[in-house]
């Protein structure tokens, strides 16, 4: 039998701005339209068949394959093992987006230092910064010294970067846009180097069970989506988002992806002089308001994987004559306040038409949950009649199109973080005859007030 030896095909040619492939070169890519974008990249490949000089592929019954335990690394800091699920999978590869500016690198400055001083080897491939920018940093941020087994690698070869941290628990790439394979005939940051980088770091992050975790930095676009190709959240295997108002002193860490652990869990930072500190205990953070009664003002109890948090939604409205008044929505889903604003209008009988309309979280907290729904109508509501809610009652529950509540998961939960910081009185949608009816924890004061719908709340405290 004659076996097809490989064979070079022509070049290729790819767009650099969303990787539509031609086998000829065009002025304007097809794909995104846009002009002179089209690069060159040649490839060898083999004609497929079965006796060619590859290796066969085998396969193996389920049953088969040995389970082998996952022993995570603990970076040292609470948080971040609580949003990755227990600390760092060897072998895996980690991707943290976020704004410039943020501190994306300073966290992974922190964690790097906190692994290094309990014996992991750290190596941080910097791309971006000079070794001397990032001793810097370390000097300001280390209270108990630099670590030895902490080495800094100074290039954007990745190829070459990648055999000097072969070795190492850990390795950091600051960041992903900006190391580049050499023999790729394009820029840093392009889609072909992007997708040859991630590739090379996946094939030496699976060699073996020594190979380190690898923790890529990620740039985003003006859309807050993540810079480069789409292949790359799907290639890696955790995706992590650090956000927050730079503006403002808290960061949160939130896993988008994540194939060892849970995404709902959330970490909180505070950025102080010194770095990122911990904050173990968020819970009355995100209020400023406290014990006064202020009209525009409702809490709300939400949860965040495994905590609850007690979040104040602050609202405003301002009578204009402007044919399309404003709706401005900070914290909160723009679409939800539409449709809460709908609500209010129709079935509560609200007159909301000529009226600027301003909704914020406070503290930076996304309120990401439904369960936000009846503190943002109940503030709206306070608004509009300038009449305060009480400060110390958590409203909790999801706003259908009728008006009608539905309760949220975890309301267990949610009454036991009011109980704890001391409020007297939670709202929770009446519960149907198949859900069970909460209590109280034992030990804490509270009590628990039922409203089917949302006219009846507002009738209640906004009479």
């Amino acid at each position: 039998m004659t076996v097809k030896k490989a064979r070079s095909v022509g070049p290729k040619f790819f767009c650099d701005a969303c990787g539509y492939e031609s086998v000829r070169w065009m002025g304007r890519c097809p794909g995104c339209n846009a002009f002179d974008s089209m690069v060159e990249a040649p490839l060898d490949m083999t004609e497929d068949d079965p006796a060619g000089a590859s290796s066969p592929a085998t396969r193996l019954a389920l049953q088969e394959i040995p389970s082998t335990g996952q022993q995570r690394t603990p970076t040292g800091s609470a948080e971040v093992d609580r949003v990755l699920g227990g600390g760092l999978v060897p072998a895996s590869v980690t991707l943290l987006g976020g704004e410039p500016g943020i501190g994306k690198s300073t966290l992974l400055l922190s964690t790097c230092l906190r692994v290094a001083a309990s014996g992991g080897r750290c190596v941080y491939i910097s791309a971006e910064e000079s070794a001397s920018q990032l001793k810097m940093r370390a000097d300001r941020i280390s209270a108990n010294g630099l670590p030895s087994e902490f080495y800094v690698c100074e290039s954007g070869d990745l190829p070459s970067a990648l055999k000097v941290a072969g070795d190492a628990a850990l390795v950091v790439v600051d960041s992903i846009q900006t190391v580049r394979v050499p023999t790729i005939r394009s820029i840093s940051g392009s889609v072909l180097q992007i997708r040859e980088c991630v590739f090379r770091i996946l094939e030496s992050a699976k060699r073996g069970k020594s190979a380190p975790a690898y923790v890529l930095v990620g740039h985003i676009t003006k859309g807050g989506e993540l810079a480069g190709p789409k292949v790359l959240e799907h290639m890696v295997d955790t995706v992590l988002s650090f956000e927050g108002d730079r503006r403002l002193g808290l960061r949160f860490l939130r896993a988008q992806k994540n194939r060892f652990g849970s995404t709902e869990e959330i970490g909180v930072f505070e950025m102080t002089g010194e770095g990122l500190a911990e904050v173990p205990d968020p819970g009355a953070l995100f209020r400023s308001a406290g014990d006064s009664a202020l009209a525009g003002v409702a809490v709300s109890a939400l949860v965040e994987g495994s905590r609850a948090f007690l979040v104040e939604i602050q609202s405003l409205t301002q009578e204009v004559n402007l044919a399309m008044p404003r709706r401005v929505a900070t914290g909160i889903d723009p679409r939800r306040l539409l449709l809460i604003l709908a609500v209010l209008e129709k079935r509560v009988g609200l007159r909301l038409g000529t009226s600027d309309v301003f909704a914020s979280a406070v503290g930076g907290f996304v309120a990401r949950e439904p369960a936000a729904d009846l503190a943002v109508a109940m503030a709206i509501a306070s608004a509009v009649r300038s009449s305060p809610l009480p400060a110390r009652t958590a409203f909790v529950g999801e706003v259908t199109l009728t008006g009608e509540l539905r309760e949220p998961p975890n309301v267990d939960r949610r009454i036991a973080e009011s109980a704890r910081l001391g409020f007297q009185e939670i709202v929770l949608p009446a519960p149907s005859g198949r859900n069970r009816v909460p209590r109280p924890p034992a030990g804490r004061q509270i009590d628990i007030v039922y409203s089917k719908s949302i006219m009846e709340c507002k009738a209640k405290y906004l009479s």
